[in-house]
Order: C-alpha cells, then sequence, then structure tokens
C-alpha cells in the first residue's frame, strides 16, 4: 500500500529578508518564535530546533519510515544532515549580522543505526573554534537516554551573508 506525507513550507526569499540584519542567533530564535520560516529542508526532514545558547544548538527529528533506506534505518545523509544542521547552526550563533558559513568539510561516525525503535533522536552541536576565515564544530547524535547513534566534526567557511547586502 502506497504512503503519502504531504510537507508545506515557507517561502524561502522572505525568510531571507525577514533575517536581514540580524544575527545568526536572532535568525534561529526567529524561526523558534514563528517570525521567520524554517528552511525548506528542516521542514521536508522533520526537524525541530529545541535548544539555542551562544556556541551550542540542538535539533531533533523523530525517525520515521519515510526516511528509511533500503535496509530499513534512516538513511546516512539524513543523519548527516541533521549533525551538520546543528553543528552549522551553533557557529550561527557565534555570528554577526553580516557574516554567514558554509560547511567546507564534514566528517560523520556512525555508531548504531537510527530507527523508528530509537524514538526522537537529538544531534547537539557544539563550535570548537571561531576564527577569522573558518570555525570547527563538533556534533553528537544521541536518544532520550543519552545512547549515542553517531558522532561529527565540521569545519565551516566564514563568509559575507547573502542577505546583508542592501
Amino acid at each position: 500500500m502506497a504512503r503519502e506525507r504531504t510537507v508545506t513550507w515557507g517561502d524561502p526569499a522572505k525568510a531571507i529578508a525577514a533575517g536581514r540584519g540580524l544575527t545568526g542567533r536572532e535568525v534561529l530564535e526567529g524561526m523558534v518564535a514563528g517570525k521567520i520560516a524554517a528552511p525548506p529542508t528542516i521542514r521536508l526532514l522533520g526537524i525541530e530546533l529545541d535548544v539555542i545558547r551562544e556556541g551550542h544548538v540542538e535539533m531533533s527529528l523523530e525517525p520515521a519510515e519515510y526516511l528509511y533506506n533500503t535496509i530499513g534505518m534512516v538513511h546516512g545523509g539524513i543523519v548527516s544532515t541533521l549533525l551538520d544542521s546543528a553543528m552549522g547552526s551553533a557557529v550561527n550563533t557565534r555570528l554577526d549580522a553580516q557574516t554567514g558559513c558554509t560547511t567546507l568539510n564534514l566528517h560523520v561516525n556512525f555508531v548504531r543505526p537510527v530507527t523508528i525503535e530509537a524514538g526522537r533522536v537529538r544531534a547537539i552541536g557544539r563550535v570548537l573554534h571561531l576564527g577569522s576565515r573558518t570555525a570547527t564544530a563538533e556534533g553528537t547524535l544521541v536518544d532520550a537516554t543519552g545512547r549515542l547513534y553517531g558522532h561529527a566534526s565540521s569545519t565551516l567557511l566564514l563568509t559575507p551573508r547573502a542577505d546583508a547586502g542592501g
């Protein structure tokens, strides 16, 4: 039997405009408050932004069969996206209104498969270093009991934000 999932999202151009002049942390807080639309990818995958602190972000995801690969577990690309999003967002909490970041390098270690039985999993992103041109971050993926499912590291390029112009 075929299954169906419907996803809606806000206009990314409007979200970018709403974030103009805000720090990275303020943009994330605006998303949580519903004032700025979450990126379409976040909506598509069902990722939720749970905790925002300086240099620290937590995002969660409820494993579901629409995220499965052909062997019955959440696809590694989905896990990687969740970890990458948490780490990049953690870096964003430390950036001013003119600076953004993009992933240069992502290394993910999968410890055990993520399945529906795991329940909601949480990616915790932390800034390790914030330089003038690059930043590094680490991430862990855990379940509600703290059981580790994966960990990652990332190097991010600091760049002028696309929305920083007039």
